[in-house]
């Protein structure tokens, strides 16, 4: 199947797409409902997927992703291996700042199954910024949908004098402090 194209499609006035690529459907659904809650000047469209590839079938009618965020749950081995997988679906072209990693349940240390520093790793090699959320607890995810929506304004286009690619450059180290805490 062909890689998911960053450019591919032109882009709608006044809206922006993310897609949320993750196994767990139920964190999923639960920041996308939180997104939606966010008052934006901007229609927003989320879609939800486990992996990539998406259909082929259904190209025709999809809109242009301005934002993947690939959400990596720490206590699943298979989360990482199936977003690890999902990322050889992405065209190049979207690592200019068009794609994040959402890490979900680092708090829980005792529970990690994946290292974290395993996921700073993958973000590092696909040039992409890393958050950190506890889905479960409201204030972080109101807070990590904010940043989202922000990012995503970004990357539609919807802010002047803001590229994705400069906003991703000054993100993308933005872990290290996190992962000092983590020692």
């Amino acid at each position: 199947m062909a890689a998911l194209a960053a450019f591919a499609k032109l882009p709608a006035i006044n809206s922006a797409t993310v897609l949320l690529v993750g196994t767990n459907e139920d964190f999923q659904e639960q920041l996308a409902e939180t997104m939606l809650k966010e008052k934006e000047d901007f229609k927003i469209n989320i879609h939800l997927t486990r992996s990539l590839p998406l259909p082929a079938e259904r190209d025709h009618i999809r809109p242009r992703i301005d934002l993947i965020v690939f959400m990596i749950n720490v206590k699943s081995k298979y989360s990482f291996k199936d977003i690890e997988s999902s990322l050889l679906h992405v065209d190049a072209n979207f690592f200019l700042g068009k794609v994040c990693f959402l890490v979900i349940g680092a708090c829980e240390m005792n529970q990690i199954s994946v290292d974290v520093d395993t996921v700073l790793k993958l973000a590092d090699c696909y040039c992409s910024p890393v958050l950190f959320c506890e889905v479960e607890c409201e204030n972080t995810r109101i807070s990590t949908a904010r940043q989202l929506l922000r990012m995503l304004q970004i990357c539609a286009g919807h802010v002047s004098g803001v590229s994705a690619l400069s906003f991703s450059s000054l993100m993308g180290r933005s872990y290290i402090d996190y992962s000092s805490i983590m020692e």
